[in-house]
């Protein structure tokens, strides 16, 4: 165990059992479909068959658990986990309250996917009466706006209607917020982005610190085969050591940039919870650890955006975020209910001069 740890110790530590002589520092990935069985019946084995549990899962689980302060259960994807999650604790006619501003594919499932009845309340509110509520889904920080809840205190009007709280913590990561520790039941997460890191994997994650909801989450993977790759899950622990270092840079640069891209007269909005005139700071400096490296800001018109990115020579036009490069995604052609010059900076770990006078020359290049 690492508690009591610093983030960068608990980083490179959690998840690596005592040292073996001859082993190597970090097991490879297990690749199996079918294990040796002992003959005994009804004696319990830890793996029989792959898509009921991996040595390689239980590694990165246990590491991301130590991380999150829960127990973890994995996945092949970030939607694969918030569905999952879903499924396993929605039933038809159930109500789940959603955040109108978070990521659209959430919504899109639930609304396409599942038979329930749907509230959809901004991040930043106000938030309603949780009677009849089963389930309230928070994001926060929201993706793309940037916008911050007070976790606490809805988790505690949540559990008071009786509901149950799951806190998608894609964007602030477990260094950068701890919702179990702020009550919530689930935490989950989509690990393709700042927790690997390295725009390579595709993963994601469930946490609780409630060992019958991690079951009933396992059971629920098991029987619906949303099981990760072994190699997939190698490649994340192996990423997952630097995760406090890309953080630390990350987050430096988006502080450098986001004070940058107010003052120019190209950038009609910028958010970021870290800037102490955004209106999400109050609230973040009260449950956030750190910052995260995504800034958002709104050009004039799609037009705009695009000639932006595509002058910037250090940011390249994708989607998706938390990589080592930095990224700009103008998050409407994906179907996001937001301006048309709306755009996801997700900043990466350049040297922040170099990336602040680029992005200025690439605003400077739209307003000639």
């Amino acid at each position: 165990m690492t508690q009591g740890w610093g983030d960068g110790t608990r980083c490179v530590h959690s998840g690596h059992t005592g040292p073996v002589v001859g082993e190597p520092l970090l097991a490879g990935p297990v690749f199996a479909t079918a294990y040796h069985l002992d003959g005994a019946p009804g004696r319990p084995q830890p793996d029989y068959y792959a898509r009921a549990g991996n040595p390689t899962w239980r590694a990165l689980e246990a590491a991301i658990g130590e991380l999150d302060g829960g127990e973890c259960v994995l996945f092949p994807s970030g939607m694969a986990a918030i569905s999952t999650l879903l499924r396993a604790f929605l039933s038809p006619g159930d109500t789940v309250v959603v955040p109108s501003d978070g990521y659209f594919a959430t919504r899109s499932f639930i609304s396409e996917e599942m038979e329930v009845s749907v509230r959809e309340v901004p991040t930043s509110g106000p938030w309603p009466d949780f009677a009849g509520v089963r389930l309230v889904l928070l994001e926060t920080p929201s993706n793309p706006w940037l916008d911050v809840c007070d976790i606490r205190s809805l988790v505690d009007s949540a559990h008071a209607a009786g509901a149950l709280v799951a806190v998608d913590n894609t964007t602030a990561t477990p260094l950068g917020q701890q919702p179990l520790a702020l009550g919530a039941d689930f935490v989950v997460a989509s690990d393709s982005k700042a927790l690997t890191g390295h725009s390579d994997v595709l993963l994601g994650h469930v946490s609780t610190v409630d060992p019958a909801l991690a079951e009933r989450l396992r059971r629920a993977r098991t029987l619906g085969g949303a099981v990760p790759a072994p190699f997939e899950t190698w490649l994340a622990h192996r990423s997952l050591g630097t995760l406090d270092l890309r953080l630390a840079r990350q987050s430096a640069n988006a502080a450098v940039l986001a004070e940058a891209l107010g003052a120019h007269p190209a950038v009609r909005t910028v958010r970021w919870p870290g800037l102490a005139g955004d209106p999400a700071h109050k609230i973040a400096c009260e449950q956030m650890r750190r910052f995260p490296g995504v800034v958002t800001i709104e050009l004039a018109d799609a037009a705009t955006a695009d000639r932006f990115v595509a002058a910037a020579r250090l940011v390249a036009a994708a989607t998706s975020f938390g990589g080592l490069r930095t990224t700009g995604d103008r998050r409407a052609q994906w179907g996001d209910p937001v301006p048309e010059g709306l755009v996801r900076l997700s900043v990466g770990v350049e040297d922040a001069d170099d990336l602040v006078a680029d992005v200025i020359q690439a605003l400077d290049s739209v307003t000639t």
